[in-house]
């Protein structure tokens, strides 16, 4: 599996999207979004994530995405391999899925 590779598992409704297997939540925070297409949300949600995160040593983002009635429910997180500040972690997180412009973007044209 080359750098740029992901997996993008559909199973039973939930659509994950990392690049460890298997799919690890050391940290996750869920939020819901706007109607759009689950896989091009994961996919922004998680460069998002990832540039958010990037000085946080051993982190392997990892995107799991329900649709739920009046739009999706997501779960954005992943595995980190040392210790770190959890809640400074999902503060950061949960800044993102707070953030209207970004919302906006994941979702513009994935709908």
């Amino acid at each position: 599996m080359g750098r740029d590779r992901w997996h993008l598992i559909d199973e039973e409704g939930c659509l994950t999207l990392t690049r460890r297997l298997p799919v690890r939540f050391d940290l996750a925070v869920e939020g819901w979004l706007p109607e759009a297409s689950r896989t091009c949300v994961a996919h922004r949600l998680r460069q998002d994530m990832w540039r958010e995160l990037q000085d946080l040593r051993g982190f392997a983002p990892a995107v799991q995405v329900w649709r739920v009635p009046g739009g999706l429910h997501v779960r954005a997180g992943g595995s980190v391999a040392v210790r770190f500040p959890r809640a400074a972690a999902k503060a950061r997180i949960a800044a993102l899925l707070q953030d209207p412009a970004r919302v906006a973007r994941w979702t513009q044209g994935a709908r």
